[in-house]
């Protein structure tokens, strides 16, 4: 409306005055959005609005009339700021109704089914591995994953240059200090720790690294490692251990049979087979038509390992034997290739 000049007097300013607010207050009327009522506040209220320009032209009245002019102003200001509050809760309001109507959640629908997490094959056997031996009276022991060279071998009775350190491709980290190739330098920590005192049970679970890369060995893959030792300990007692083992892992049903080997560390050494559980001994694809699978090495713990852990070889004897986990995967649930193991693919992982 511009700046009023004084056009009558003070009567046509009270007129100007009631007009602007009328107009003002139908406007609101039809205002439909945020945008809209605020413009209008800026319009008349703001510091180059309608009602500011009124007020400048107060200048030309007397002293007498500009008390009556001014209290008329905050009048109809009051009047106006109310309205646009009401109308600013009634548009949130509208707004407000308009996203539940949109949101609406029809209780009767059936509800959302989420997918619920599983425990990794190989979690789950080496839980089941634990616990069998944990039931047998073994406790859990556990060391480093980065060894040093005498721990991984030379206390094994691998002096360096041997040739048996050939059958364990090796990440060397430098001359003395490499990733360990098995759990069983843990035994020899474990040996150290609590020689000349008997007994000792104990399993060993950990990562363990070596150079292979190929459908059923891995750079890094997981061990279970046992020892055993005490006064009396006989070969007897390293079947009968196994042979739990391989029935409560495997079925009741199940058959081993031992076989003669050779290990560093052990004397005498054998290897372990299962019947196979597939054709039950008859022959498959699976155990390649001989009826029997290979699953774990063993043996008596050999008298230089004891003697360089600081036991008398004379008056102790003892049994160790080792598996891997994701051999033992591998068997249980029937998969033909271990990287399956490693891949993270959700249609193998959702299988179990």
């Amino acid at each position: 409306m511009g700046i009023i000049r004084r056009m009558g007097g003070v009567g046509a300013m009270q007129k100007q005055l009631r007009e602007m607010e009328a107009g003002i207050l139908e406007k609101l009327k039809s205002v439909s959005a945020m945008e809209e009522l605020n413009e209008i506040r800026v319009r008349f209220l703001g510091k180059k609005g309608e009602l500011t320009g009124v007020l400048r032209g107060m200048g030309a009245l007397s002293p007498e009339e500009r008390p009556v002019i001014g209290q008329l102003a905050n009048e109809v200001r009051a009047r106006v700021e109310s309205e646009l509050e009401k109308r600013l809760s009634e548009l949130k309001a509208m707004a407000r109704n308009a996203r539940l109507a949109r949101e609406n959640i029809d209780v009767t629908l059936p509800g959302t089914v989420f997918d619920t997490g599983g425990l990794h094959p190989l979690t789950t056997v080496s839980r089941q591995i634990e616990d069998i031996f944990i039931g047998l009276g073994f406790s859990v022991a556990e060391g480093p994953e980065i060894e040093l060279d005498y721990y991984n071998f030379e206390a094994l009775n691998l002096p360096k240059d041997h040739p048996a350190r050939d059958m364990q491709d090796t990440f060397f980290i430098g001359p003395e200090v490499l990733l360990r190739t098995h759990t069983s330098p843990v035994q020899v920590r474990t040996m150290e720790r609590t020689a000349p005192g008997l007994p000792v049970k104990i399993i060993a679970p950990g990562k363990v690294y070596r150079r292979d890369d190929d459908a059923t060995h891995s750079p890094m893959f997981h061990q279970v490692e046992g020892l055993a030792i005490g006064s009396r300990i006989t070969f007897g007692d390293l079947k009968g251990v196994l042979q739990v083992f391989a029935r409560q892992m495997f079925g009741p049903e199940t058959k081993t049979k031992f076989r003669p080997s050779f290990f560093p560390f052990t004397e005498p050494s054998a290897e372990v087979d299962i019947s196979c559980g597939m054709c039950g001994g008859k022959g498959c694809r699976v155990c390649s038509h001989t009826g029997w699978l290979e699953i774990l090495g063993c043996g008596m713990v050999h008298p230089r390992v004891l003697e360089m852990s600081g036991y008398n070889p004379e008056e102790v004897t003892g049994f160790a034997f080792g598996m891997g986990v994701e051999r033992i995967a591998l068997l249980k649930y029937d998969i033909d290739d271990m990287r399956l193991l490693f891949d993270n693919d959700m249609r193998f992982l959702e299988q179990f």
